[in-house]
Order: structure tokens, then C-alpha cells, then sequence
């Protein structure tokens, strides 16, 4: 019997997913969230909220947990710092530091020879005045942003006119790739060269947030492999524990780009909990909580659909679900726009 208490900052649905794989292998899960109505909460056996520099709730939370991780980046890196001075937080706070900014990680990826679009960091709106040959392109916050908050497509100088930036946050402009498609890596380190890693998966976006993902995808040999070979590479260089994704672009001549890395279990992920013999978020808490790697299998191939806003409430009320389709609701009170509510995968 594991006895195991696993503290996860972060109550969404990703926390959710993590906290009922931990219960899978009989491994508790206290959740520390800034939001009281928080969905984990419903599958953890102890929920604290509060915000996250609040130092009365992140030492009852340390004083709980025996190894702790996280489901979004944006943590301020003196909290995870803090915690990790008391229990082992995983993935480690220097890897959360490095992603939470786009600049640093286009250098750290760029430094391991990875291809990148092509990027250079703006500090004042004059700066862009004098890039002609980044446009067009997209001007993204160096920091916090996700699901297309933070980003502004830029297609010529004349469109700054219409946005208000703040330039003391720090922004990077990234030349716009003439896209085919894209794809992410699933990839779960162990230890040292210890990896169990899914397949590429296909993903489509609408304004910015993932739409649907799908196994396999439609690509060339080589870029299957070099996904995999480049996930592995900043996996390891990162010394990283748990689960990572790292999204990549593909150009209309086959070139591969890595976008971003999420040191985190991620959206297009979802469908390994029905595909795969192994979840990433089965492997994400393997990992962090030093239990056994069990090699992957694929059952099936699979499509995963976002549900946005008020698309779950068709599902909510549907008793029609086929054999081969499974619903997840994310149990959030407060349906709003483009807001992420649930998913449907669908084994194929």
C-alpha cells in the first residue's frame, strides 16, 4: 500500500484529472486553488483555497502534502520556490521560472540547436517600427498569456494602432510560419533517460484555443521521429520529472518548429486517458511520486473535442453516447464564452 499524499497547486480540470489518477493508484491529493468554487475539489480528499502568496495557507498546504506539482504555470516562482525548500516540488521551480517566460525559453530551445520561428524581444513600440522583415507576426507578453490572452496578430505597423500595450510588462514579437499544421508530444520523464512518450497528436485551434486533437497524425516519418527526438532532448536537458508537453508548428515544406513547452500534463492529452493503457496524467503522478514505469501501449486511435462555453450543455442533458464515445464534464459552475467546460473523445 502507497502512502503517498500529493499536493497539486492549481484546481481546474487538469488538477481534477490528476487528483482521480492519483486515487487510481491509492495515492491521496490535497489541492491548493486562489478559487473557491474550484471542480477539483470534488475529486480530492482535502481542498484549501487561498490566494497563492497567502503564507498561512501555503504551509498548512506544504505541512499536508509529501511531494507537490502543479497543473498551470503561472505560479509565482517564490511560492513554488518556498514549498520546495520543505517537501520536493515537480516538476522543479527553475523549470516553471525559465517557461513562464516566452524569451527565455525561444533561447533556451534555440541553445539545443531545436528550430524556432524566428523571434526578437520588443521593449518600446519603436522597436517594432524597425522589423519590417518579423512581419507579419505575432506580438505575444514575455509573460503569463495562454488560450490567446497575450497575443496580438500583427500584420503591419498600422495595426498596433488599434491595441493598447503596456511595454514595462516586456513583450516578443515571433514571425508568422506558413502553416500546414500542428502538433504536440506527450512525453513523461522518469529519471535519466527514462521516458515513456505518446505519439505525435494532430491538433486544430479556432482564435487561438485548441479546438480538437487527434492519433495519429497526418505526417511524414521524419517529422514523427524528430518530435519525438526534440521532446526527448528538452525533456532531459531540463533534468525534468513528470509530464511535458511541447507544441510544434509545420510549415507548407515540412519544416519543424517548436512553439512552446507546457512543463505540464496538457489539453491535447486528454484523449491518452481512453487511448492509452497509461494517461498522461497516470504517468505525471508516477513520476513525481517515484512509482513504477509501465511501458505504453496504444489501444486505439482517438479524436478529442473541446467543449467551449455553452457546448456542454447538450451533453449535460444527453443519455445518446455511443460505446465508442466518452463524455467528461469539468464540473464548472459558471458557463462563460470560449471557456473550457468539458471534452468528448472518441475512440476510432
Amino acid at each position: 500500500m502507497v502512502d503517498i499524499t500529493l499536493g497539486i497547486i492549481g484546481g481546474g480540470q487538469l488538477g481534477s484529472m490528476l487528483a482521480i489518477a492519483a486515487k487510481k493508484l491509492n495515492i491521496k491529493t490535497v489541492i491548493f486553488c486562489d478559487d473557491l468554487d474550484a471542480p477539483a475539489q470534488n475529486f480530492c480528499n482535502k481542498f484549501i483555497s487561498g490566494k497563492y502568496d497567502d503564507k498561512n495557507k501555503i504551509s498548512e498546504f506544504t505541512n499536508l502534502a509529501d511531494v507537490v506539482t502543479y497543473e498551470f504555470e503561472n505560479i509565482p516562482y517564490e511560492t513554488l520556490n518556498e514549498i520546495n525548500k520543505l517537501k520536493p516540488v515537480l516538476p522543479k521551480p527553475s523549470v516553471n521560472r525559465l517557461i513562464q517566460h516566452r524569451l527565455a525559453e525561444k533561447d533556451f530551445i534555440n541553445k539545443l540547436n531545436i528550430r524556432t520561428t524566428r523571434y526578437v524581444s520588443i521593449e518600446k513600440k519603436s522597436d517594432i517600427d524597425a522589423l519590417e522583415d518579423f512581419l507579419p507576426g505575432i506580438l505575444k507578453t514575455t509573460t503569463l498569456g495562454y488560450d490567446g490572452k497575450g497575443q496580438h496578430p500583427i500584420s503591419s505597423r498600422e495595426d498596433l494602432n488599434s491595441i493598447n500595450l503596456d511595454f514595462s510588462r516586456g513583450y516578443i514579437l515571433e514571425k508568422l510560419v506558413k502553416l500546414k499544421k500542428e502538433i504536440s508530444i506527450i512525453i513523461t520523464r522518469f529519471s535519466n533517460n527514462k521516458y515513456e512518450i505518446y505519439e505525435p497528436i494532430e491538433n486544430t485551434h479556432e482564435d487561438q484555443i485548441l479546438k480538437n486533437s487527434k492519433i495519429p497524425a497526418d505526417i511524414n516519418e521524419k517529422i514523427f521521429d524528430q518530435s519525438k527526438e526534440w521532446a526527448m532532448l528538452i525533456a532531459e536537458e531540463l533534468k525534468y520529472t513528470g509530464t511535458l508537453c511541447v507544441e510544434f508548428f509545420i510549415d507548407r515544406n515540412d519544416n519543424l518548429y517548436v512553439n512552446e513547452i507546457a512543463p505540464r500534463v496538457h489539453n491535447s492529452g486528454h484523449l491518452t486517458i481512453n487511448a492509452f493503457n497509461v494517461s498522461q496524467f497516470e504517468n505525471h503522478v508516477r513520476a513525481v511520486c517515484g512509482l513504477e514505469q509501465i511501458p505504453l501501449k496504444k489501444i486505439s486511435n482517438a479524436k478529442m473535442i473541446n467543449l467551449l462555453g455553452d457546448q456542454i450543455s447538450h451533453y449535460r442533458n444527453s443519455t445518446s453516447l455511443k460505446d465508442n464515445e466518452f463524455f467528461f464534464d469539468y464540473l464548472k459552475k459558471e458557463i462563460k464564452e470560449k471557456r473550457k467546460m468539458g471534452h468528448i473523445t472518441i475512440l476510432v
